[in-house]
């Protein structure tokens, strides 16, 4: 048992990036103090098992798949979105097991992925001024007075919608849906149909000797039926989650128990800031996005404040430096970190650092960018020695039309067809999958 309590609320007295302008703090604080009573999302004891996954991510044993949406929906909290999302990523998980020898690590930026950073407070349409929209947790995407007040009460449907989610994925994974042999038909109907999906053949028809051989031994282990999953979100609203932080039982330590693992974002990463004095407290695996501004120094110190007694697992730093600056930027960290005996799992986002605006004004990404990052992700470490530990991408299951590339190309002036992201641009099915074949290659020679 932890000798003495922890304090949690010591973040209160630091500057908090990006929180909302709540308009009737008393309605807050009535909020809050019912998340606080409600039941945890996931259990301490989850959290540690992904930690000990992440710890073999460290260790250069195992690889992580990440991803989801951009911002989530409450409307989007339905049994055929979670689906797709789950099914697409089990598509690429067993891809990038196979090529990579190695477990892949499952973990969905969904179930609480319902609000977002913003790089201006406000928006300007037609003359009018309202704040900007900060994602479901706290607004409504309408460009209204009434819509766009930031409102309390959708902490709770955030709590309420997550549950939800959790439920489906929990279903999905462990009720046969999951079938190694139906991701990979699945797989196969990608290899067939899609245009990408052909280069990928070889791969394909390995996968599926593999199985065979396996089934001919009558090897039918329970992991072939059903898949650990984890959930995990930017923890950018403190109020929230700091609602849903509990004491655990087992061992007197803090957890943030809305989700398995959580992150600090880029806008949020501030050395004397409130996020990170926040993180510093509770015992969930944790992230940290840094960018190509990011100095070997602050990386160090944020290893300090976020692990000072380096546990391998507790801390993972997510890199998303854009295509053109991933060679250059990402090297000196590395470098820096490793030299200081730091046990930190390296995964690569390269989503974040590849966003420019169409002439239509539809914010978009290539999808040649996004691998090309990757890539660059795979050559530094591979020129350094160390553990290219895994992808963080932003995806739906669905064949939106936000990024511009992949086996059916889709050129700038698709994007208006299905457009349908509440914030940031998402790889689609075909997109996603064509990825995870590349990071397959790429892992093969890494």
């Amino acid at each position: 048992m932890s000798a003495e309590p922890i304090n949690l609320d010591s973040w209160r007295d630091l500057p908090a990036a990006q929180q909302p302008d709540w308009p009737d703090r008393s309605a807050l604080e009535s909020v809050v103090a019912e998340l606080h009573g409600l039941p945890p999302l996931v259990f301490a004891g989850e959290c540690d098992e992904l930690k000990d996954r992440l710890a073999a991510v460290a260790r250069g044993e195992a690889f992580v798949l990440q991803g989801g949406d951009c911002a989530e929906t409450f409307a989007g909290a339905t049994a055929d979105n979670v689906r797709n999302k789950l099914k697409t990523l089990l598509q690429m998980a067993i891809v990038l097991t196979y090529a990579g020898r190695v477990p892949v690590v499952k973990i969905g930026r969904l179930a609480g992925q319902f609000a977002k950073p913003r790089s201006k407070p406000t928006e300007t349409r037609g003359g009018v001024e309202l704040p900007a929209y900060r994602g479901d947790m706290v607004n409504g995407f309408d460009f209204t007075p009434e819509a766009r007040t930031p409102d309390p009460v959708r902490l709770l449907r955030a709590y309420h919608s997550s549950a939800v989610t959790l439920n489906l994925a929990r279903a999905f994974t462990k009720g046969g849906y999951a079938d190694l042999r139906q991701v990979h038909a699945w797989n196969q109907d990608f290899v067939a149909e899609s245009p990408a999906g052909r280069r990928y053949e070889q791969l394909a028809r390995e996968i599926d000797q593999a199985l065979a051989f396996m089934h001919a031994c009558r090897a039918d282990p329970e992991e072939f039926h059903t898949v650990e999953f984890y959930s995990s979100h930017e923890a950018l609203i403190l109020d929230y989650d700091r609602a849903l932080t509990r004491v655990d039982s087992r061992t007197g330590l803090p957890y943030d128990v809305s989700a398995h693992m959580v992150w600090i974002g880029e806008r949020t990463r501030q050395l004397d800031g409130a996020h990170v004095e926040f993180f510093s407290r509770i015992r969930n695996p944790i992230g940290v996005k840094l960018g190509p501004t990011t100095s070997p120094e602050d990386a160090l110190t944020l290893i300090d404040k976020l692990n000072p007694a380096n546990e391998p697992g507790r801390l993972t730093f997510i890199a998303r430096m854009g295509a053109s600056k991933v060679r250059d930027a990402l090297p000196p960290l590395v470098e820096k970190i490793r030299a200081s005996g730091a046990q930190i799992a390296w995964i690569c986002d390269p989503m974040h650092g590849n966003t420019f605006e169409a002439p239509s004004g539809h914010k978009t990404r290539r999808l040649d960018d996004v691998l090309d990052e990757v890539a660059g992700f795979f050559e530094v470490h591979r020129a350094l020695g160390t553990h290219p530990g895994g992808i963080h991408i932003e995806f739906t299951g669905d064949d939106v039309t936000e990024c511009v590339g992949g086996g059916h190309p889709i050129v700038e002036e698709d994007l208006a067809l299905r457009y349908e992201t509440a914030c940031d641009p998402r790889l689609n099915r075909g997109q996603s999958l064509d990825l995870a074949f590349r990071v397959a290659e790429l892992y093969r020679l890494s």
